[in-house]
């Protein structure tokens, strides 16, 4: 997501190189199926959201909510968040939810060993399946600290690799079902941020559907405001309210006041449960 993890000349060479309670798309079966609960009712936002490194001040918030965006990705946690969160906090949450905000969780998790670039916490095919449920368990107590109850979706961001590397992409995919299997346990939705030329379309190609996140967010930066037009995945695939798309990054805007750069999303996909 533009600077987020990585510079702007980094993730374009990679991309070079490379509102209603319904779930369906993976399939209701594919976001549930493993919780032992009773499953609360999903929310969903239909609209416009934005991304940015660190979670904007309650001020900012509220001169930005003049209903051009009616969400707000936020980074909850991982090791390989980039930027620090200050304002980030439950009463932020609470705050902001109760203006109207919808909040879409964002966990940074563990990034593959054949990615270009550092990262403070890569898996490996040795390690992928228990830093994905570790990563999760990590990511439920984060997303709980902050306000965002069961039943929330939270979305493992997985930047841009290799994956013609069979081996590679074998232990990424190994780390996102032990992620997605341990949020399901923990009664959370999975959702998945990656590009449409590498990480998202690894998702979608994979043979074997077992344990993949159920929401898809994917990252094809075209400037199209839409989740239909430019899918670039099988159409019935995360079809029903479980698909967004970063269509813009770097978005320098003022409103109210306050600039802030940011990425532009078309959002029609789960959203926080709060309040």
């Amino acid at each position: 997501m533009s600077s987020h993890r990585q510079s702007k000349k980094l993730r374009y060479t990679a991309w070079a190189a490379a509102g209603v309670a319904v779930v369906a798309g993976a399939g209701i079966a594919a976001q549930t199926s493993t919780a032992a609960t009773t499953w609360p009712a999903q929310k969903t936002f239909t609209g416009r959201a934005f991304d940015t490194c660190t979670a904007p001040s309650l001020s900012a918030m509220k001169a930005w909510n003049t209903g051009f965006y009616g969400a707000a990705a936020v980074y909850i946690g991982g090791k390989n968040r980039g930027c620090g969160q200050p304002n980030l906090t439950a009463s932020w949450v609470k705050s902001v939810s109760a203006s109207g905000w919808k909040l879409i969780p964002l966990y940074v998790g563990a990034q593959p060993y054949c990615q270009s670039g550092s990262s403070p916490e890569k898996l490996t095919a040795a390690t992928a399946a228990s830093l994905g449920a570790t990563d999760a368990a990590d990511a439920v107590k984060k997303a709980s600290a902050l306000g965002m109850k069961a039943g929330s979706p939270i979305y493992l961001d997985m930047e841009s690799y290799d994956i013609t590397d069979t081996a590679c992409n074998k232990a990424v995919l190994t780390y996102v079902r032990a992620f997605d299997k341990t949020l399901r346990t923990k009664t959370y939705r999975a959702g998945f941020y990656g590009f449409a030329s590498s990480s998202a379309k690894a998702i979608a190609n994979a043979t074997d559907r077992t344990d993949l996140p159920g929401n898809l967010w994917y990252a094809l930066w075209d400037k199209q405001n839409t989740t239909t037009k430019d899918w670039p995945f099988g159409a019935t695939q995360w079809t029903n309210h479980s698909r967004a798309h970063q269509y813009m990054v770097n978005s320098k805007e003022t409103r109210g006041g306050y600039t802030i750069t940011v990425d532009r999303n078309a959002w029609d996909a789960p959203v926080a449960i709060t309040g």
